[in-house]
């Protein structure tokens, strides 16, 4: 097993290399009758693709994507839904230097420990270009959702030490960091453009949120709402903490402070004072707001003289030239809100096989 599937009811399998003739994705399990059009997918694939603006990478790449199968006269079928990207300005030759090189932070050293064999153009199959195909099916999963009013969101909620203070929706898309506080996103761009000239990249965290969700998505013990959720977003090149609602914070809290206490809402559903779960409880959607926050960690590819060793262990010096992001969060946007909308649908759908 390749580890290259996820979800169940509606699941995906991608595929392709950084710098092979194509990327893409195939997604079993959606239902027919679904209206879909390429149009629908590439208003995601523009949001994650590179050379946006300075806060990306400047490999050109214009994420095109066809539809090979699984819709018919505009509708989807019911059958695998296969959706293809083309690689059309992938330079293979950045990397020929520094092939028997280990780059620090990249997975070079951790694939050859299990295969023994790589392909170093780009990263191969460790890409984050492998998540064109996440960001694909995620644009279908959220057509579907859109059916019962679940609305997906994300933004950069913080760079380095700078950190929005307000969610205005509406600034998002107005700035290259996605960041939806009209003040503090200028300074991240400042920051970023700092970092680029010092040769360096920036982590930071993005955070995710999931509106009229329905109660009752999840199921017990091991594919608990929130467990999905967190395999999800583990899966994201990057990433290396997730946290729902309060997260972490939790550990400083008393259950008299953390428990949302439950009230009977003016419409007569019920649902909570706080929000401190994030719209989950023992691992099913309360119907209050999933919000999800990711910790990515600055992009390993920077150009600056890095000590390594090369696969036979000898001690070498190493600049990784190439295109290049300085911080994967603006692009991470997207393709988080991806996931989360794949594992909404695949627990709406199996939902609707759990009760008469």
């Amino acid at each position: 097993m390749s580890g290259s599937s996820f979800g169940h009811l509606l699941r995906i399998t991608t595929f392709g290399e950084s710098h092979g003739p194509a990327v893409g994705v195939v997604l079993d399990g959606c239902p027919a009758g679904l209206p879909l059009t390429e149009a629908d997918i590439q208003a995601d694939l523009d949001r994650r693709r590179v050379g946006q603006s300075r806060m990306t990478s400047a490999r050109n790449e214009p994420d095109a994507v066809r539809i090979l199968s699984g819709v018919f006269e505009g509708r989807t079928t019911g059958t695998p839904i296969a959706l293809l990207v083309e690689n059309t300005n992938a330079r293979s030759q950045d990397y020929e230097a520094i092939k028997d090189l280990y780059r620090p932070g990249h997975a070079d050293f951790t694939w050859d420990a299990k295969f023994g064999f790589r392909d170093y153009r780009g990263g191969g199959r460790a890409s984050a270009r492998e998540t064109v195909g996440r960001v694909a099916a995620g644009a279908i999963a959220r057509k579907l959702l859109a059916t019962i009013g679940v609305d997906v969101f994300g933004y950069t909620l913080q760079l380095a030490h700078l950190r929005a203070q307000r969610v205005v929706r509406e600034e998002i898309e107005r700035n290259p960091m996605r960041c939806p506080d009209p003040d503090i996103a200028p300074q991240m761009v400042a920051l970023v453009e700092q970092a680029r000239r010092e040769l360096d990249s920036l982590g930071g965290i993005v955070e995710v949120r999931a509106r009229n969700v329905p109660p009752g998505l999840g199921e017990p013990v091991f594919d608990k709402l929130d467990a999905d959720i967190g395999k999800a977003m583990f899966s994201i090149p990057a990433v290396k903490g997730v946290e729902i609602g309060s997260g972490f914070a939790v550990a400083q809290a008393r259950g008299s402070e953390n428990n949302d206490a439950f009230t009977r809402r003016a419409d007569g559903t019920i649902g909570t004072v706080t929000n401190h779960a994030g719209g989950i409880l023992g691992g099913i959607s309360t119907g209050e707001e999933i919000v999800v926050r990711l910790a990515a960690k600055p992009p390993a590819s920077i150009a600056r003289e890095q000590q390594t060793v090369d696969r036979h262990g000898q001690p070498a010096t190493i600049v990784v030239k190439g295109r290049h992001d300085p911080t994967v969060l603006p692009r991470l946007v997207p393709v988080a809100e991806a996931m989360l909308l794949l594992v909404l649908a695949d627990h709406w759908l199996r939902q609707r096989a759990a009760r008469l």
